[in-house]
C-alpha cells in the first residue's frame, strides 16, 4: 500500500496510508452501543452500510468510518492509522455493555467499475462507487484524488484531522450525519453549528491556474490569510476557506484561484 507524507495546516507532518482496516463489534447490545456514540443511524446499518464519524464531547473529529451490518456482528471499516484509537476510545464506553470489539483480517476493495458479487454502493455519493469486504483485494484502478476533488469527499488525515468540525467538512451532504436521531457524543455542538449559526468556514472546491502544494495557505486580494490548499487534482482542489473573507480573487503562491463552496442537500 502507498504511503502519502503531507503537511496539515498547522505544517505538521501527517503519513496517510491508503490500506484500511476492519474492526467487529459483536455481543447483544452492539448496536444500542454505537448508536449512543457516532453521528449517523447505525439502525440503519442493519442489512446495510452507513457513513458516519465519531467525536470529542467538544464536537471535534476523532474519526470516520463506515459501518457495515452482518447477521451477528458489525464490521467498522476504518483508516489503519485510526484503528487503534477508535478501538481504544469504544473501549473507554463499553463500560458495562454486551460488546467485544475485535480487529478483523478482512480486505476492504474499492471501485467504480463492475461491482463484485457482495459489494456494497458507497454511501457518501454513488460517484464513489462500491466498497467488498473479503479475503482478497479486488479494488480496481480509480483515480481517487480525481473523485474526492470532483465531488468535495475528505480524506481522514488530509482535509479530516483533529481540528475538524464535521459539518465544515460537508458530512451533512455526505450522509454522514442523523439530526433526527437520538444523542450521541458531541451531538449538542453539530446541532448548534446546524440551526443556530451559518457556516463561515469550511471546504470548497477551488479552481486554480497552476499546481500548488498541499499545505499552501491562501491569501484574499487584501493579503489575508483565508484557507489552505489540501488534495489537487488538475486544475481544481479541495480546500479549508473562511467563506466571509473569501470574495473576489484568490491567491496561493501567487497563483490564482477562484472557489465553489458546498452546498448542504440533506433536510
Amino acid at each position: 500500500m502507498p504511503i502519502y507524507t503531507i503537511s496539515n495546516s498547522r505544517n505538521l507532518k501527517v503519513t496517510l496510508m491508503t490500506k484500511r482496516t476492519v474492526l467487529s463489534i459483536t455481543g447483544k447490545d452492539r448496536v444500542s452501543f454505537l448508536q449512543g456514540l457516532v453521528t449517523n443511524d447505525v439502525e440503519k446499518a442493519a442489512s446495510g452500510i452507513v457513513y458516519t464519524a465519531l467525536l470529542t464531547p467538544q464536537g471535534k473529529y476523532i474519526a470516520d468510518f463506515f459501518v457495515i451490518g452482518q447477521q451477528d456482528r458489525l464490521l467498522i471499516d476504518v483508516a489503519a492509522s485510526l484503528a487503534p484509537t477508535l478501538a481504544q476510545r469504544l473501549g473507554m464506553y463499553r463500560l458495562r455493555a454486551d460488546v467485544a470489539i475485535d480487529e478483523t483480517q478482512i480486505i476492504v476493495s474499492r471501485g467504480t467499475g463492475t461491482a463484485p458479487v457482495g459489494a456494497l454502493p458507497d454511501p457518501r455519493t454513488a460517484q464513489m462507487g462500491w466498497r467488498h469486504y473479503g479475503e482478497t483485494d479486488q479494488s480496481d484502478n480509480t483515480d481517487w484524488d480525481a473523485l474526492r476533488v470532483a465531488h468535495l469527499i475528505p480524506e481522514t488525515g488530509i482535509e479530516l484531522t483533529a481540528d475538524t468540525y464535521i459539518l465544515e467538512a460537508g458530512f451533512e451532504a455526505l450522509n454522514g450525519v442523523d439530526f433526527k436521531k437520538g444523542c450521541y457524543v458531541g451531538q449538542e455542538i453539530v446541532a448548534r453549528m446546524k440551526h443556530k449559526t451559518t457556516l463561515r468556514k469550511g471546504l470548497a472546491r477551488v479552481t486554480t491556474n497552476g499546481p500548488i502544494d498541499c499545505g499552501t495557505p491562501i491569501m484574499n486580494a487584501d493579503g489575508k490569510e483565508v484557507g489552505t490548499i489540501y488534495t489537487q487534482s488538475g486544475n481544481q482542489a479541495i480546500a479549508y476557506l473562511r467563506f466571509d473573507r473569501s470574495g473576489g480573487t484568490l491567491f496561493a503562491n501567487e497563483v490564482p484561484l477562484s472557489y465553489e463552496p458546498r452546498v448542504n442537500t440533506t433536510d
